[in-house]
């Protein structure tokens, strides 16, 4: 007997991700935890430089910035509720000192063009349609950083201008690498905070942009992250207390659907032993000191430097 309705994905067999890949995630907060699965397993990859973005047009501006090496100035950053922000990014790089700001600002924009050139795959995922335009400065931005709404004017981007953005976003990053596979997921993160019909709203004007984009560019991909929430996942024991984030239930279960498409059979055994030692790492004895958990330590730290003669860009 059959309890769900499982999405039918269609098995990757060229380009697929394995030890030996470089990975770039960008996007949603969903990013960060497909993006954690792979830092988990010591894969090379990198999340969100710029931190955590929501919508297609803040994923442009990051991607074009990158490609033509914009330097960050002052009149690219403010200062409100006693730090300094930038609306290109997230609270997460905002700081107490606006030359500390600019300089991560620069590092990051910097790193990513060199990321952008090569990364084998890079992963992107659309969280929202909704943004919010600075009126000041004519501006979309990624982050409103609890500046008053007043100085915002909220909208949704229609079907045409994401398409428009996605289309942008491809142009760009083959003008620096044209044989990296880029994958598109949709966020299964609800926005009810733009209201329960607007989020569906916004979620369909993603997805249709996605497809039109895939027709006319059908070397990209698309996994379906948010069709696996609504169908296979459709509880709320799969949420979080919030009701509105997948819970670690349903990451795992996202991440095992997206591994058995996109990750190579062969780099299983190498997962396997990575979360051994993974765990070894975290396992906390009832006596430190002991002749058994002495020689457990020891024959973690054995493991972990076997795997690193193969593959030593990991850190344990």
């Amino acid at each position: 007997m059959n309890f769900l309705t499982k999405i039918p994905i269609h098995q990757q067999e060229n380009n697929l991700i394995d030890y030996n890949s470089k990975l770039l995630l960008i996007g949603s907060c969903f990013s960060e935890n497909i993006g954690s699965k792979f830092d988990y397993f010591k894969f090379q990859n990198t999340i969100n430089p710029f931190g955590i973005l929501f919508h297609p047009k803040a994923i442009e501006a990051l991607i074009v910035n990158a490609i033509e090496e914009k330097e960050f100035t002052e009149q690219d950053i403010f200062f409100h509720n006693e730090q300094w922000h930038c609306f290109d990014a997230h609270s997460l790089l905002s700081n107490t000192s606006k030359e500390v700001l600019l300089q991560q600002l620069n590092e990051r924009i910097t790193a990513t063009k060199t990321q952008l050139q090569e990364v084998s795959h890079i992963i992107i995922t659309l969280g929202t349609s909704w943004v919010y335009n600075h009126i000041a400065n004519d501006k979309t931005v990624a982050n409103c950083h609890k500046v008053p709404q007043k100085e915002f004017e909220k909208q949704i981007l229609s079907v045409d201008t994401i398409l428009q953005s996605l289309e942008n976003i491809e142009k760009s990053i083959r003008r620096l690498n044209k044989k990296t596979s880029v994958i598109f997921t949709v966020s299964p993160v609800r926005h009810i905070k733009d209201g329960f019909v607007e989020n569906t709203q916004s979620k369909a004007h993603l997805i249709a942009a996605i497809h039109q984009f895939l027709v006319k560019n059908p070397q990209n991909y698309y996994f379906p992250s948010y069709e696996i929430m609504m169908d296979e996942l459709r509880d709320y024991r799969f949420y979080k207390e919030d009701m509105l984030h997948p819970n670690e239930i349903a990451v795992n279960y996202i991440w095992e659907r997206f591994k058995q498409t996109w990750i190579s059979p062969k780099s299983e055994v190498t997962m396997k032993e990575v979360a051994v030692i993974q765990k070894g790492l975290r396992h906390k004895p009832f006596n430190p000191s002991s002749k058994a958990h002495l020689q457990f330590v020891e024959n973690i730290k054995n493991r972990s430097e076997q795997l690193l003669q193969k593959h030593p860009f990991m850190e344990f």
